[in-house]
């Protein structure tokens, strides 16, 4: 599993395993989780992150570079 957390826009994903093509479904406007081809939990997206998991109990965790634009 792969934990990694943007905290310039402030989103969270847990990675569970690497697939090429997944289908997202949104649980709430916040979550999000991808499915692969035989509806397995693929990763995690929570947006807000920090609004609803306390991040420092997961810290450290690899942080993601934003692009810049």
């Amino acid at each position: 599993m792969r934990i990694t957390y943007d905290d310039k826009y402030d989103v969270l994903y847990l990675r569970f395993k690497d697939v090429k093509e997944v289908v997202c479904k949104n649980l709430t406007e916040d979550i999000t989780i991808d499915l692969d081809g035989k509806n397995k939990i693929t990763g995690i997206e929570i947006l807000s992150a920090s609004k609803h998991i306390d991040l420092d109990s997961l810290l450290p965790v690899e942080k993601e570079k934003s692009a810049v634009v």
